[in-house]
């Protein structure tokens, strides 16, 4: 069993994600790339004591990026979740 702090690494902000928070009760946070879907379920329940629907996941892959004149380099790629919490539940990430 993995522990809930290793499996969320952090919540993901965004203009588009504060939206969904308002509007569709989504939240968006960056994973572990190993955990699967059931993992992150429960990592989010046991972290917040709330109920989650649905877990979503989609890779982020990595975007060319220059780091000086002439070297070509990459960001690197990482894990994203996008939780949808049921009707009545929420997280206070913004504070």
């Amino acid at each position: 069993m993995v522990e809930p702090i290793k499996v969320i690494r952090d919540p993901i902000i965004t203009e588009r994600t504060t939206l969904k928070m308002e509007e569709e009760n989504e939240y968006s946070f960056r994973v572990d790339p190993r955990a699967k879907k059931n993992e992150i379920k429960r990592a989010v329940e046991e972290m917040f004591s709330v109920e989650v629907i649905r877990v979503n996941t989609k890779v982020r892959k990595p975007k060319p990026r220059r780091l000086r004149v002439r070297q070509a380099g990459k960001t690197s790629w990482w894990k994203e979740a996008i939780v949808t919490l049921k009707e009545g539940h929420s997280i206070d990430i913004l504070g």
